[in-house]
């Protein structure tokens, strides 16, 4: 049975012959093109917001003076059309401008490479919120473990560790950031804050392992607005026992911390001193049935 399809050998083609060495890698760079701005979608689920801030003014004016000197990266949608990868704030200063076009790169990415690459070159970036931070870290992380990064290297590196190799966080606090996307979601949208604001509401939320609810929410809101939110503020805040709360014993963590690893949370901590109690009660039982045995 004839077999029609086309087996790529890697063989050099016919044009390519005559070509130089320096024509051939130059054919296989990718191109700057034009691409008309209505035919550029956001990224699905874009976690970095384009603020209209004094970055974007400058932005504006750069371009204004002397275009866009950086491409923007997109990928072919099957549609029709492009998803943008990277460029999102160009895209918003060309449109601002009255702009028609503006110069793209295309690229054939997979969904998760897609992913991984819009992440890379968001988090670079000097002002990132740590709600924008968190889910960009989380949209990764599945990326990375749907694409079995890990097992195509060889290595037993943890995701995490992975995603630390390239970045100025370390496993444990991206571990951290990740943690920040499982809360409700009103009170993940945290723009509102100041990003001081936010480092300080993350900073309390990761070392006390405790959630605003959303009462709490609000009124960090009109703390903000009213500019009184501040450190001890939020610890105030944050303190207080929720309608739904039930009592705790609050032992000081310094007297803790030496029966365990620096690394463990205060939940672990928890889970194992129940564990412990629990195994001390079954202890203190066998002692009183051997006693009255006796």
């Amino acid at each position: 049975m004839k077999n029609d399809r086309l087996i790529d050998l890697g063989l050099t083609g016919y044009e390519e012959l005559f070509m130089s060495t320096e024509e051939r890698l130059d054919a296989k760079k990718p191109k700057v093109e034009a691409i008309p701005l209505a035919a550029l979608t956001p990224f699905r689920n874009h976690p970095f917001k384009v603020k209209e801030d004094e970055e974007m003014a400058q932005l504006m004016r750069s371009i204004a003076d002397v275009g866009v000197l950086s491409p923007a990266l997109a990928r072919s949608l099957p549609d029709g059309g492009y998803e943008l990868i990277s460029g999102h704030r160009r895209l918003a200063a060309c449109k601002a401008l009255g702009m028609d076009a503006m110069p793209v790169i295309v690229r054939d990415l997979t969904d998760e490479e897609a992913v991984i690459t819009m992440a890379d070159s968001n988090l670079q970036r000097e002002h990132i919120l740590p709600s924008e931070k968190a889910f960009a870290y989380k949209m990764k992380y599945d990326a990375l473990k749907h694409q079995g990064t890990s097992s195509q290297l060889g290595t037993k590196l943890r995701t995490d560790e992975l995603l630390a190799q390239n970045s100025s966080d370390s496993r444990n606090q991206i571990q951290r950031y990740i943690r920040l996307t499982h809360l409700i979601p009103d009170i993940l949208k945290l723009s509102y804050l100041q990003p001081s604001e936010q480092e300080m509401l993350f900073s309390v939320m990761d070392s006390d392992e405790v959630t605003p609810s959303l009462s709490q929410a609000r009124r960090l809101r009109r703390m903000s607005e009213a500019q009184t939110l501040t450190d001890d503020a939020v610890l105030q805040l944050l303190s207080e026992v929720k309608g739904n709360q039930v009592e705790y014993v609050k032992v000081p963590v310094d007297k803790l911390r030496s029966f365990f690893r620096p690394d463990t949370s205060m939940k672990q901590m928890t889970e194992t001193l129940v564990k412990a109690m629990d195994f001390y009660n079954k202890h203190l039982a066998r002692q009183r049935k051997d006693r009255d045995a006796r």
